[in-house]
Parts: structure tokens; sequence; C-alpha cells
């Protein structure tokens, strides 16, 4: 392979996601009768792309198996064991996600081999590793978006607490009250999602009608009271009681660690990631919830979240800064009246989605040029070498750092 292809990719329909962002950013007819959550862009087996080439339909993953080095770029097929690394997708969600966290390489490896000594089938619910990678992941706004991320300074958890009044009704606080620290916020957590299942609702309903007769009107006791209403009886539904709640505008993106328990609660983005499907869920879903794996995993070090903003130094081009060795997110904004971008010489495998007006990408080698207009996703091999997009447009790159 040696021409740019043409991506057709997985719609992914989970009941959280949205039934207009998707199908307006592929140009289809809006609102639609399903939701639309996820369009995954790449080879993982939950949801390969199809590459358009030679007038064929050929799976991604048969095209990269069939020259890996001139593909995927010499150096990452060896560094990568010939698998293209990293997962790309876009995500809308009118609902929040369950809260989450993926395990780091170690603890993937080692979860994946317990679960298959225990001949545990790949497809059963209460299976947590699916294979044996970790999944560090960066989210980028599409659309203002609403996340949780990381656990809340214990000063600030005790303080949204005093001021909601619930030291009765959640006498675990006093946990965090003798250990403010590490050891104190997970003792804290493991007590709060543990509380025995007829105690729950009655507790829930009692926090929610503080909220109300208090007339408490903050971000963080709002989502309290919507996500009562989304996951009634779910002790997740406190999670903005101990995590950050973070905005990103359009553009604006974070990093997730592995480790670090998140969810995203409404809105869209792009999602960058290793390409692992390893999930292990804490609440707000029906799912499988595993809390003694989930905090085997977890990081429970307090953390202000980073935001992060696209860097550049000229050009076009701007990339997102993180250490992920699988992954690399940049964004080429081309603003027409001459403007151009040229691709670097030495580069691997690439996927693009345009996301804003049309571009026109012209394979220099080949004199070939292929009109990309917004949603259409493409596959740039190693072996096409260089090549030049013109147009007036906002294009999403994933690619290896070399």
């Amino acid at each position: 392979m040696d021409r740019i292809a043409v991506l057709e990719n997985r719609i992914q329909e989970y009941s959280w996601g949205s039934k207009s962002f998707i199908h307006e950013l592929l140009g289809e007819l809006s609102p639609a009768k399903r939701p639309m959550a996820e369009m995954w862009m790449g080879i993982h087996p939950s949801g390969p792309s199809m590459a358009v080439y030679n007038n064929e339909r050929v799976p991604l993953e048969k095209l990269i198996g069939e020259n890996p080095s001139g593909i995927l770029g010499d150096s990452i097929a060896r560094k990568f064991s010939n698998r293209l690394p990293f997962l790309f997708k876009v995500i809308a969600a009118a609902k929040p996600l369950s809260i989450q966290a993926h395990p780091n390489r170690e603890q993937a490896k080692a979860g994946f081999l317990r679960e298959n000594m225990s001949k545990k089938p790949m497809d059963r619910g209460d299976r947590n590793y699916r294979d044996e990678n970790h999944k560090p992941e960066l989210i980028c706004a599409l659309r203002p978006l609403l996340a949780l991320k990381g656990f809340r300074d214990v000063e600030d958890i005790m303080d949204i607490m005093e001021r909601l009044g619930v030291n009765a009704e959640l006498p675990v606080a006093e946990i965090l009250r003798r250990q403010p620290g590490v050891e104190g916020l997970k003792g804290f957590f493991i007590a709060l999602m543990d509380i025995e299942r007829d105690r729950r609702q009655n507790l829930l309903n009692e926090i929610v009608g503080k909220i109300e007769d208090l007339g408490l009107s903050s971000p963080e006791y709002e989502w309290i009271k919507r996500l009562s209403k989304e996951y009634p009886g779910d002790m997740g539904i406190m999670s903005p009681l101990f995590l950050n709640l973070v905005r990103l505008h359009p553009t604006e993106a974070m990093y997730i660690h592995p480790g670090e328990l998140h969810s995203y609660l409404e809105g869209a983005g792009l999602e960058l990631m290793a390409n692992s499907d390893n999930v292990i869920r804490g609440g707000l879903t029906s799912k499988h919830i595993d809390l003694p794996e989930l905090v085997n995993i977890l990081d429970f070090t307090p953390r202000i979240p980073d935001i992060l903003t696209p860097k550049g130094i000229d050009g076009p081009e701007k990339f997102y800064p993180v250490t992920a060795e699988e992954f690399m997110l940049s964004v080429i904004s081309i603003r027409g009246k001459g403007e151009t971008y040229e691709s670097r010489g030495s580069r691997g495998a690439e996927i693009m989605i345009c996301t804003d007006g049309d571009a026109r990408v012209t394979d220099i080698c080949h004199g070939e040029t292929l009109q990309f207009k917004r949603g259409m996703s493409i596959f740039i091999p190693a072996s096409v070498g260089r090549y030049l997009i013109r147009g007036e447009t906002v294009i999403y790159k994933a690619s290896v750092p070399l």
C-alpha cells in the first residue's frame, strides 16, 4: 500500500450517545433515531476500520499486515510489533459515561494473565482485562465538554461536604478528618462506594433533598442532582463531590493518566489512546463494577487538572504536549488565501479527520489529489512520503512520535 486511503469507520451506538453530533459531522440527517456515541478509527477488533484502496474495501489491519514496515514506518513497526499502536475516536456524549480508570502496563499484563488463567471468557460481562496493554488517553473538545478527572484536594472535598451538611448522613467523612492525606482519601473512597445497597437510595435521597432545601447551586451540586436522576441508587452520583469538575472549550484538551479516575459528563470531542479496551468501572453504570480491582489500580494523589492547548512554532500545525509513546495529536488549521501545509520528511502512519471546511490532499510523489471534506477520515501510510494540503479547513491528525 503506497497511496492515501479513505476510511470507513465503525459507529458504536451506546445508550449515552448523542443523536445529533456525529450524524451532523458525517453530513447525515439529524436528529437520528438511534444515538451515535463513538466513531472508531483504527484496528481495534471491537471496531476495526475499513480502508478504501484500489476501489476495494479492505480491513486496515490487513493492509498494515501485508507491509508493516512500509506502512507504519520501520521504527514504529519494530517498536510496536507491526501493529498500529493507537486508537482514534470521535466521542459524543448526551449523558454521563461511567466513572472509570485504566491500568498501567504492568497491571494490565498481570490482570490479563490472571483472568486468562481463570479461563474467564473474553466476552463475559465481568471481565476487566481484554488485552495486556495500558490505556493512557487524550481527550480534545470539539464542542464544550464537561468531565470529571482525578481526585480533588482533601480540603476542597471537606469544604463541599460541610456546605452540604452531610456529616450525619455520610459518616465516612470522618475518615478524611482523621487522616487528611492519600491513605485517608483511599479509605474514604472505599467506604463511600461500599455503602450497603439497602442504605444507598435513602442516603442519596437525603443528600439531594438537602441540596434542594438549602438552594445550593454550584456546578458540583447541580451535577449530583442530575446524576441522581440518570443513575438512581448508584454511589457514583457522589463523584462530583470528590473528583475535579472540568470544562473544556473547543480545541482544549486533557491527558488521562493510567490509574486516574474520570468520566465524561456531556459534550463532544476527539479521543486518542493506546490501542486497548481495558476499562475498570466504579459507578454511573449498569455494567460490571469491580471495586477491589479498581482500588488496586487507582492513583489517589489529589491533582489540579492540566488544561492543554496546542503549541507550535510556525506554520498551520500545532501539537498537544503529552508524553505518551504510542500517540501524538496535532491540529492543522489552514485559512485559505494561498496557505498550505506540507508534511515533514520523516513521518510514520497517520490518521486524519476533517472537522471543518474542506481541503485537497495531494500525494506529491504520485501527483494524486484527494478531496477531503468535513466528516471524512483518511489513512496516510509512511510509504506515501510527502503530501500537501490546500483549502480552508481544520484537520486533526493522530500519529506516533518518532
